[in-house]
């Protein structure tokens, strides 16, 4: 469990530490960002939450992160914004490490890994359009490539491929 003001760790528990092979006093007042496989990611991930955060919304996705020793892991992140105008002003995050090897994922791209993440949440390609500001044809495209690429006949194949990755 973690407590963040603007994406500062503020305060966290023991295991929220551990998890990233921290103490806990290592984490208070250091950015989210030196938890990231790399600093687009804190980026991406940013304006992801922000545009589903507002309100008060319960917000969750699955990502990559990094832990100190430099190893990824696949991690599932929920939060809740405590500011419905500003959602990264205070917020609680609760995040839970799973049991999914990191490496093949590692084979795509920052966008691929974004636009495969937004469809295994249930969203249409024009949802999902929408949200990373694309146009929904360079949506599909995205999709189609990767369901060609690794010969998946729908998109439940390409949603069960991609979790075996994750």
């Amino acid at each position: 469990m973690v407590y963040a003001t603007h994406r500062i760790i503020r305060d966290c528990n023991t295991e929220f530490a551990a998890i990233f092979g921290y103490e806990q006093a290592e984490l208070i007042d250091q950015s989210f960002s030196r938890l990231y496989p790399k600093i687009r990611d804190f980026v991406r991930t940013g304006e992801m939450w922000r545009s589903n955060f507002a309100g008060g919304k319960v917000y969750y996705d699955e990502r990559l992160m990094r832990r100190r020793d430099g190893t990824s892991f696949w991690c599932k992140v929920r939060g809740r914004s405590r500011n419905h105008s500003d959602p990264f002003a205070e917020a609680l995050y609760c995040f839970e490490p799973m049991n999914r090897p990191a490496g093949d994922a590692s084979l795509l791209s920052d966008r691929q890994k974004q636009v495969l993440t937004l469809v295994s949440q249930g969203k249409t390609n024009g949802e999902i359009a929408l949200e990373l500001g694309l146009s929904q044809r360079t949506i599909e495209a995205h999709r189609a490539r990767l369901m060609r690429a690794h010969s998946l006949r729908n998109s439940a194949e390409l949603i069960a491929w991609f979790s075996n990755l994750r």
